[in-house]
């Protein structure tokens, strides 16, 4: 955080000077906040527009502004966002970012960025969401996240309270990153092969699987829930679904991924979640739209 006043950006050339600097943070809190990296880069590029349209010689400090517009800007969103979800067909998956490669998540700390911690965040109201995204993310004072929310300092204190019980209630002690991404390694080759005992032995007692492909072809619309159940879906899809796919492991979200490949284009991503009890949640997004973010390389 700066302290004291910063140069002011008079010029438009000294305009993106600055906002090119502070564009990975409000991309990160943009992406935490609406979990599309479609919608977040298009919130950055109204945070630029405005940006250029300011009185900019009124801005005291200016990263502390932009960062204060992309929040509020965040928070509109969400709202609008989560009405256009209801019409959805079958669940809705945060959009996957490739970690490894993309230059514009920058974020200075991995928190709030993992597809569990995304999931979770959908049930705060935008406001938890805000606060607890600047506060676990970006470590901002509760004063500052107070000032860009409108509120005070005590009632940040206590949206940021109400959402890390939140986040720790519906959690689970994860593995660690190699231990997952050996987990990751054993269910790709079991799911391949269909070996139904092999994947019942990975997961754990409530495993859930999600699709997330908006009403694709061939794509599950509803959870399916416990290892048996899980197994055999598998099972089934085992022989057409990994037909000429190509797997590449990945870092996406901060977590072991992979990426599948049709004819060298992407055709999905999965990830699971794992704790001491085995995979507890697995998840396939399939749908097109969501996996533009990804480099398209291979």
């Amino acid at each position: 955080m700066a302290s004291g006043a910063e140069r002011v950006p008079n010029g438009l050339d000294d305009a993106a000077e600055v906002f090119t600097s502070v564009r990975p943070r409000l991309f990160g809190i943009a992406y935490r906040m609406l979990g599309s990296a479609a919608e977040a880069e298009d919130l950055v590029q109204d945070v630029w527009l405005r940006w250029q349209a300011y009185d900019r010689a009124k801005v005291v400090h200016p990263g502390a502004f932009l960062a204060t517009t992309t929040t509020r800007l965040a928070i509109n969103a969400l709202e609008s966002a989560r009405a256009r979800r209801e019409t959805y067909i079958g669940p809705w998956l945060p959009e996957p970012v490739d970690t490894e490669a993309d230059p514009y998540l920058g974020a200075e700390r991995g928190e709030a960025l993992e597809f569990a911690a995304l999931l979770l965040m959908e049930k705060l109201s935008p406001n938890e969401r805000a606060a607890y995204v600047l506060r676990v993310a970006f470590d901002y004072p509760y004063a500052q996240i107070a000032e860009i929310l409108r509120s005070s300092e005590a009632a940040v204190r206590q949206l940021v309270s109400r959402a890390r019980k939140h986040m720790a209630g519906g959690r689970r002690a994860p593995v660690r990153p190699d231990a997952q991404r050996r987990l990751l390694s054993v269910f790709l080759a079991a799911a391949k092969s269909g070996d139904l005992d092999e994947l019942e032995r990975l997961f754990a007692a409530d495993v859930t699987s999600l699709s997330d492909g908006n009403g694709a072809h061939q794509v599950s619309r509803r959870a399916i829930v416990g290892p048996m159940r899980v197994a055999k879906f598998l099972a089934a899809i085992a022989d057409w679904f990994w037909e000429a796919v190509e797997i590449e492991l990945v870092d996406v979200n901060g977590q072991a991924g992979a990426v599948l490949r049709r004819d060298g284009e992407i055709y999905g991503v999965v990830t699971v979640s794992a704790s001491d009890a085995g995979i507890h949640q697995v998840l396939w997004m399939v749908n097109p739209e969501k996996l533009r973010a990804l480099p398209q390389r291979g």
